[in-house]
């Protein structure tokens, strides 16, 4: 055998020695420890991951509600005042997302969702004590209760807004800011506890004597406010010229605008009252689209009926009367439902500006009562009919076995739920408005002087105009 033979042999056997082998081997048994600590790691990426999108959500759904108030409900009501009122109108909208604020985050959100009574919350949360990146699992156990906290402060800030509406064109700027300030207090507070607070008498997920159901604020937001509404309309009187002037909307223009800005931003209002990016915000953001465009056409053929012809301003107060009445039911109804609730509150909505406003001869000056009152007590009545379990399974025994919502499925018992809950808004709007009104009216006075008021709250209040249109000499 040459040697170049053997050299190649050789260099063949250590090749073969030094390769991997190509039959199976015995590994070592896994590690348990080392496999839980993979399966936790795995785990508790996917609870980052579900709590970063439902963070993203509520912080987005915040944004869309803030819209609500400035620009939406600025734009919607500056337009349907005199020209002579827009500057003051928009104020009282930016004002209040100022003010309410501060009153927020000195110690309103601990009023509200702070551990208290069955009626009001507690100082644990004043100036936002321990509401930081840690979640309340009693309200929303995947985003921290910072972003539940400055969700709620949005709903906070534009229901007094809506209250502007009926006094319109003649309350003191000054009166506005007291009398928003102590409402907030006295009113609302009080109510979103009731409601959503934990302990509240009225709240349907933690356990309240009268489980109302209320997804998204047709008691706390639209009740409350709307029926206020009423009662300052009646309290400060008409409009000097009332009603044998027209005063006729100076720009529907911006009102159209507005109302699409409502409407876009009420998916933030209503699909982030889920408070998670699931299931339950999809159900709730189509129910609240279904609801607005059903409504947009019960007014406007109502009133194509009655007047002959569709009014630009009808079709757009129609939608904002199919979101408001949507509201409390946007959880927990399905969508032909919600078309159902919108088509109704179209129609009684007109029904209650155009008839009923007429026949009693007050002034609410942009509807605010006959939209959001009206609007709010019949949503808050039908999602007791409506509400289905298949939505939201909100109700369960000791077992954990689900149990019927509304009527329709079988729950007859939340219909007087629903009413006690409408009951004690109606009431305590009533009360705590009179008496802040009161108050106010004999330590500053409420109204502006009626040369004031023909001068126009832009100059009168703020020293400014709207409109100046400059002509070439």
């Amino acid at each position: 055998m040459s040697k170049r033979l053997i050299s190649w042999l050789s260099l063949s056997l250590l090749t073969l020695l030094l390769a991997p082998p190509l039959w199976p081997q015995n590994s070592p048994a896994p590690n348990p420890s080392d496999t839980n600590a993979r399966l936790a790691k795995l785990e508790q990426q996917a609870t980052d991951a579900k709590s970063s999108a439902d963070n993203a959500w509520m912080l987005t759904s915040s944004a869309l509600v803030l819209m609500m108030t400035g620009p939406g409900l600025a734009l919607f009501y500056s337009g349907l005042v005199r020209k002579k009122n827009v500057l003051g109108t928009m104020m009282q909208s930016f004002a209040l997302m100022a003010v309410i604020t501060v009153l927020w985050g000195l110690f309103s959100f601990s009023l509200a969702f702070g551990s208290g009574n069955s009626f009001i919350g507690g100082l644990h949360h004043l100036f936002l004590r321990g509401v930081g990146a840690a979640p309340d699992p009693a309200y929303a156990g995947t985003i921290p209760l910072q972003t539940f906290m400055v969700y709620q402060l949005m709903f906070a800030i534009i229901t007094p807004g809506l209250i502007a509406g009926a006094f319109a064109e003649r309350m003191k700027f000054s009166a506005m800011l007291v009398f928003m300030i102590l409402w907030s207090i006295i009113v609302y507070d009080p109510m979103a506890h009731m409601v959503w607070g934990k302990g509240g008498v009225l709240n349907a997920s933690l356990g309240g004597r009268f489980p109302t159901l209320d997804f998204a604020g047709g008691t706390v937001v639209h009740i409350t406010s709307g029926v206020s509404a009423l009662v300052c309309a009646l309290y400060l009187g008409k409009r000097v010229g009332y009603p044998k002037e027209p005063m006729l909307p100076h720009s529907v223009v911006l009102s159209f605008i507005g109302a699409c800005l409502l409407w876009v931003g009420w998916f933030g209002f209503n699909a982030g009252s889920a408070l998670s990016s699931g299931s339950l915000a999809t159900s709730a953001f189509v129910a609240t689209h279904f609801a607005a465009a059903a409504a947009a056409i019960g007014w406007a053929g109502a009133e194509w009926l009655r007047n002959g012809k569709p009014s630009t301003l009808g079709a757009i107060s129609g939608a904002v009367a199919g979101l408001v009445a949507i509201t409390p039911a946007s959880g927990f109804v399905q969508p032909m439902p919600a078309l159902l609730i919108g088509l109704i509150a179209g129609v009684f909505c007109y029904w209650m500006v155009a008839r009923v406003k007429a026949m009693f001869g007050y002034d609410d000056s942009l509807d605010a009562f006959g939209v959001h009152g009206a609007g709010g007590t019949l949503g808050a009545l039908l999602t007791g009919v409506f509400a289905t379990s298949v939505v939201n399974p909100i109700f369960k025994d000791t077992q954990g076995n689900t149990l019927p919502s509304g009527l329709i499925e079988g729950n007859a018992h939340q219909l007087l739920n629903q009413f006690v809950g409408v009951v004690i808004s109606w009431a305590l709007a009533i009360v705590g408005t009179l008496v802040i009104l009161k108050i106010v009216d004999v330590t500053i006075g409420l109204r502006v002087t009626e040369a004031e008021e023909i001068q126009g709250l832009d100059l009168s209040q703020h020293g400014e105009e709207g409109y100046i249109f400059e002509t070439s000499a």
